[in-house]
């Protein structure tokens, strides 16, 4: 009885063994095949996030001061702030979403009569402007090149103004640099 017991429980023991070592590679092989698979750079032209939300304001300055006061929102360098996050298809790119207030009037919204402008980051600025052109968008520049990306501006139907941007690839590093001087 007690060898019946024991080569039960030794078949258990390496039918659980194997069992967990099957699942093991298969997590295994299912990395490396999502590996692979976001390792070919994706060039459809498209909306891959939100870069950048901008909103009027009567005193920008009082604004962003009672938004770190009281939200806790760091202010950069360059009078926005930058909140970041992991792409979730390559963990090691650090995407970053830019927050400002803009005084009441400015132009940089025109001629959107908006009180708002979202930025979304893209990828492939030129394929994306190229089919927005083949779809009638009203396109307001052309595609201006700084050392944190590409940049143009549109409209959409209902009259806002959006911003288009493609970032560099190390602009992780860039925003991460500005936001903690």
């Amino acid at each position: 009885m007690n060898r019946l017991i024991l080569s039960i429980s030794i078949v258990t023991i390496l039918t659980r063994c194997n069992s967990t070592n099957n699942k093991t590679i298969k997590m295994v092989e299912q990395k490396n095949d999502t590996t692979n698979i976001v390792s070919a750079k994706d060039t459809t032209p498209m909306v891959t996030g939100i870069g950048g939300i901008f909103f009027y304001s009567d005193n920008p300055q009082k604004t962003k001061e009672w938004y770190t006061k009281n939200l806790g929102i760091k202010i950069n360098e360059w009078g926005s702030s930058s909140f970041e996050s992991r792409n979730i298809k390559r963990p090691d790119e650090i995407n970053s979403l830019q927050w400002s207030p803009f005084k009441n009037g400015d132009e940089y919204f025109s001629p959107s009569k908006k009180d708002f402008m979202i930025n979304y980051q893209v990828q492939n600025i030129e394929g994306l402007v190229n089919k927005l052109k083949a779809n009638g968008v009203t396109i307001l520049d052309s595609i201006a090149t700084y050392d944190y990306g590409k940049f143009i501006h549109i409209m959409d139907t209902e009259g806002n103004k959006i911003e288009l941007w493609e970032p560099v690839d190390s602009i992780s590093s860039i925003i991460s640099d500005k936001t903690t001087k």
